[in-house]
């Protein structure tokens, strides 16, 4: 059975976090004299109650977490933090509907990047920090980031932090959850610190700089400005965010190793950076000539609005320096597939994964290989090491499942009137994490226009997608709540 007061006592202390980083903003809005500020403080207020209630009733939970317990923590703390994330959005006015405020935030924690607002540089500060805030905590994880900061699961936090992880590989730089929890974070602090600093020295104000080396690092792509960084105007800008927008879509073990231990030779054997780096890579050419024979762009333009494209695609982060939409469809056709391949596993990006993308390869490989030679074993190796059978089985089922929800995402949300290029290019954006879509919702509209069935909709389809599908739909399977 659940240990439901374990439950309410973790989300209790989670609360405590979440108002921590509103009374942050309140701050920030303190700083500029901006009437969101009250907003804020009643936000944190409402959030701090509540993380009192969760504790109190949580006293003497008796037994540890267990992985039941693990999951619906993982699952509801993202609810949780969306909900009570909103209110900033409903309190102050900002946002005009309870879907909109939801939408907004649970696309800023799960790093989607998709906004509600059509006029982002009317918004005060401490509401755009905020929507970075929720970015650069969403980023690596709500719980992962709880693990680094606070010790108060003890051998639990295994359990969650396989809940929350990303991928097929859950590694580990160090035997205990906690001391990993702290290298990795402080491999993405110290990038969001160096995001920021060559930001601002390119132009940038530091309030921008902040605030865009949150959404870079977190793979995020919510800006501080309605034409995202097309309203900055800069090259060395769009080259500076698209370095860190790629280096975020790399696994974060593996940065560990490169930049703590020093182990370049294992960073670039890594497979699955290799395909990363390479499709990123491939893309990118493929669109720079496309955009250099069809446009009037210069090869640099061409390759630069290239890159900067197909890495934000790619990594899932959503930034836009020009509106693509106005480019030759072929371009529009390799960004689409560059969404649906995502960056590597552990890192901040969402989609299906490149290391889920060469277990594909290899195992089509040995299906072809097994019909000339039907008496052979032929295991699937990634970086020397077999995969067991249940690793195969699991990629299968999770391609099939999230096929199948952009399958009945694209009905649905063409059942409620939204066109049918459109439906298909949200629902993949929103189960990804990517933030971008076609048409009346590209980079130059805001998603605001979409039906309110459709928006809570596409927030579902945030939250499973950046949960990796299974760690939500296993709490509406019987066998979950079976006593064992």
């Amino acid at each position: 059975m659940l240990n439901v007061k374990v439950i309410l006592k973790v989300l209790g202390i989670l609360l405590f976090i979440e108002a921590f980083m509103l009374l942050c903003c309140a701050g920030v809005s303190l700083f500029y004299g901006e009437e969101d500020l009250w907003a804020f403080l009643w936000s944190a207020g409402v959030t701090l109650a509540a993380g009192v209630l969760g504790v109190v009733l949580g006293r003497k939970p008796g037994r540890g977490l267990g992985r039941r317990d693990g999951y619906v923590i993982v699952s509801l703390t993202w609810v949780l933090f969306s909900l009570f994330g909103m209110l900033p959005f409903l309190i102050g006015g900002y946002l005009p509907s309870a879907a909109d405020a939801f939408f907004e935030t649970m696309s800023g924690f799960t790093t989607t990047g998709a906004t509600m607002f059509n006029d982002l540089d009317a918004m005060p500060h401490g509401i755009l920090f905020w929507r970075a805030f929720t970015h650069w905590v969403g980023g690596l994880g709500i719980v992962f980031f709880t693990i680094a900061v606070l010790p108060i699961f003890g051998k639990g936090g295994i359990f969650l932090f396989g809940a929350e992880s990303t991928g097929v590989r859950q590694e580990k730089v160090h035997p205990r959850i906690g001391v990993t929890a702290k290298w990795i974070w402080s491999i993405y602090l110290g990038l969001n610190v160096s995001a920021a600093v060559l930001l601002w020295a390119g132009g940038m104000s530091v309030f921008d700089a902040v605030c865009h080396a949150m959404a870079a690092t977190a793979t995020g792509g919510f800006s501080t400005h309605q034409a995202s960084v097309a309203w900055f105007g800069s090259a060395y800008i769009e080259y500076v965010l698209a370095f860190f927008m790629f280096i975020s879509g790399v696994n974060f073990t593996l940065l560990y190793l490169l930049f703590l231990r020093g182990r370049v030779k294992a960073f670039f054997k890594d497979i699955e950076l290799r395909w990363y780096l390479g499709s990123v890579l491939v893309i990118t050419v493929l669109v720079a000539g496309c955009l250099w024979w069809q446009t009037p762009m210069d090869a640099e333009e061409a390759f630069r609005r290239s890159l900067f494209q197909v890495v934000s695609v790619h990594t899932t982060t959503g930034f836009s320096s020009a509106d693509y939409m106005t480019w030759p469809p072929f371009a529009w056709m390799l960004l689409g597939l560059a969404m649906f391949l995502g960056g590597c596993a552990g890192s901040t990006s969402g989609a299906i994964k490149s290391i889920r993308m060469v277990i594909l390869a290899k195992v089509l490989r040995n299906e072809f290989r097994q019909r000339s030679h039907p008496n052979a074993v032929l295991p699937v190796r990634v970086n020397g090491q077999v995969l067991p059978p249940q690793a195969r089985s699991s990629l299968l089922g999770f391609l099939a499942l999230y096929v199948a929800l952009v399958a009945a995402g694209w009905l649905l949300l063409s059942a409620m009137g939204v066109g049918s290029m459109e439906s298909f290019s949200v629902v993949v954006s929103a189960l990804g994490n990517g933030g971008l879509g076609l048409g009346l919702y590209g980079p130059a509209y805001s998603w605001a226009s979409l039906p309110e069935a459709g928006k809570w909709l596409l927030s579902f389809l945030m939250l499973v997608g950046r949960l990796e599908l299974f760690t939500v739909f296993l709490l509406f399977t019987p066998e979950f709540w079976k006593e064992r």
